[in-house]
């Protein structure tokens, strides 16, 4: 699967990234920037999604642990992203590359033109053999800062452009069974993401991280069912980049769907805040999921929210099970009257089966 990728996305978290005082780890960052500039001379197009910033942040501001306070957070963040961008400039110039800083925000991917003109933006620099480094506009972003992680803008910038692989470098080997047992044993691969295996995924006790393994597994959904395999491995172990990006049996590999999603069914599906629930019976489901169906106002059991036409919603089975999402051609209000009829109210095409 992974004899002809061309294009891969690294997310590297906070704890590969600093040190024991919450400083940026010169040493560290410096291995895996070899490990990136050896990808380019490959023939790699590579984009970096780097948390650090609040890290970098804290240990400047004197921080011991991630600040509960908003405005602390996006101090850290301020502060803190100007010093890892400074880091990483000078490392890849040794490489004689050039890094480019995009801060992005969900409304940034969510808005349809400018969901284009970042996917534009990133590929006009890969283009020029540039690197983009690539984090959420903390400082900004309070939505996200405080709900968000870059495991899934990671999932979310490789559905965008599209990439063709995801390596997610975190503090462990990959995905754990049996953690903390003797019998303990990492993953080698994922066929299927269901309810067992992510019973193995725990959060994160790190003093300056968010999200640990869930926030991953939740990523690997967004990435496999795109058509894009996923590696998590271990940022913290020498040349486990390379050995991902050439197929070698490192950390755990998700494999992916074996078809490819269209990009406006990759935005449909990934890239929006729901702002309602359809709630579907069991023949509308299966003419959905099975038949390739749109769905019909007789379908419709009950929703939840307020939309208007022409946004987002989920769509639930009625144990509340969400298997697709779609874009509303009628808007809650009409719906909800009873007074559709031969209409569709998501139509086929405007619809992704998750």
């Amino acid at each position: 699967m992974l004899k002809d990728v061309t294009r891969v996305v690294v997310k590297v978290g906070t704890g590969v990234l600093t040190d024991t005082r919450k400083q940026p780890d010169l040493a560290q960052m410096g291995q895996l920037v070899d490990q990136i500039a050896e990808l380019r001379r490959l023939g790699r197009e590579v984009v970096m999604v780097s948390s650090g910033a609040v890290g970098a942040g804290m240990g400047i501001l004197g921080h011991q642990k991630r600040p509960a306070e908003l405005a602390e957070l996006q101090a850290c963040a301020a502060v803190g992203q100007s010093r890892l961008m400074a880091t990483y400039e000078k490392l890849f110039a040794a490489h004689k590359l050039v890094a480019a800083q995009i801060l992005l925000t969900h409304d940034d991917l969510e808005h349809h033109d400018r969901h284009l003109n970042a996917r534009n933006t990133l590929v006009t620099l890969l283009r020029r053999g540039i690197v983009p480094i690539i984090n959420e506009n903390d400082v900004v972003s309070v939505t996200e800062l405080k709900f968000g992680d870059n495991d899934k803008l990671s999932a979310l910038v490789a559905s965008l452009l599209p990439a063709d692989l995801v390596v997610i470098l975190t503090t462990v080997e990959g995905l754990i069974q049996d953690f903390g047992k003797s019998s303990a044993r990492t993953l080698s691969s994922v066929q299927e993401i269901d309810a067992t295996l992510e019973s193995l995924a725990g959060g994160t006790d790190s003093a300056t991280a968010v999200g640990g393994m869930i926030s991953k597994i939740q990523a690997a959904k967004i990435v496999i069912r795109s058509g894009i395999p996923l590696v998590i491995a271990s940022g913290r172990k020498k040349r486990a980049l390379i050995r991902a990006v050439t197929g070698e049996d490192e950390g755990t590999f998700f494999i992916p769907r074996p078809t490819r999603l269209r990009g406006r069914k990759r935005w449909i599906a990934f890239f929006h805040h729901p702002r309602g629930t359809l709630y579907v019976d069991q023949g509308a489901r299966k003419a959905l999921r099975e038949n390739g169906k749109s769905l019909l106002p007789p379908g419709i059991a009950r929703l939840e929210g307020a939309f208007a036409a022409g946004e987002v919603v989920r769509i639930c089975d009625l144990d509340g099970t969400e298997f697709a999402r779609g874009i509303a051609g009628f808007s809650s209000v009409e719906i909800a009257g009873h007074t559709l009829k031969r209409v569709e109210v998501v139509h086929r095409d405007n619809l992704v089966i998750l």
